[in-house]
């Protein structure tokens, strides 16, 4: 996955992107644009999506802190980026839409999940604490969940506005 100089300033530009949406978010607890960019740049860039998407997650690290909450976020959205790059590439356009809108809700409603397992290594959590941990925060997942599925609106537009620039700058992925 050898990058040229474009393709580090625009994943770099990406990656920040993705931090400034999460800042500009933080008043609202679980309703953020992260899914949505991870599902766009994967669409869009395929392998080369993780280079802003671990963007994203050391610019987290840097400036909120490379602390427990933070060790899960090295996999969680490598999970969404997996999902997404198992999907078809060719899949028909009135089903897009709601298959991306899905899988990104998806994400949001097991997120607490996904985030459990390395808490209960963490904190030495019993499998029983664990699942009480994640029972405890699915009123969160919830919201999570359904403003994911939202928010997943703007998947296909921000997939048109990046190929179009790639198109522009000619460095399209297809």
């Amino acid at each position: 996955m050898k990058l040229t100089i474009k393709e580090i300033a625009v994943f770099g530009m990406l990656g920040a992107v993705m931090y400034l949406s999460k800042m500009l978010m933080e008043l609202f607890p679980n309703i953020h644009l992260l899914g949505v960019f991870t599902i766009a740049f994967t669409i869009v860039y395929r392998k080369k999506a993780l280079y802003p998407i671990y963007i994203y997650v050391i610019l987290n690290g840097i400036f909120c802190g490379f602390a427990a909450w933070w060790i899960p976020y090295l996999y969680i959205w490598t999970v969404l980026w997996g999902i997404v790059m198992l999907l078809p590439k060719k899949m028909p356009k009135k089903l897009q839409p709601v298959v991306y809108m899905t899988v990104c809700a998806a994400h949001g409603f097991l997120f607490g999940t996904l985030y459990a397992p390395v808490q209960a290594l963490l904190f030495g959590l019993s499998f029983q604490g664990m699942i009480a941990w994640i029972l405890a925060g699915l009123p969160w997942d919830c919201i999570h969940g359904i403003s994911n599925f939202f928010c997943g609106i703007l998947i296909l537009p921000i997939v048109s506005v990046l190929r179009l620039a790639e198109r522009s700058m000619g460095t399209a992925q297809e």
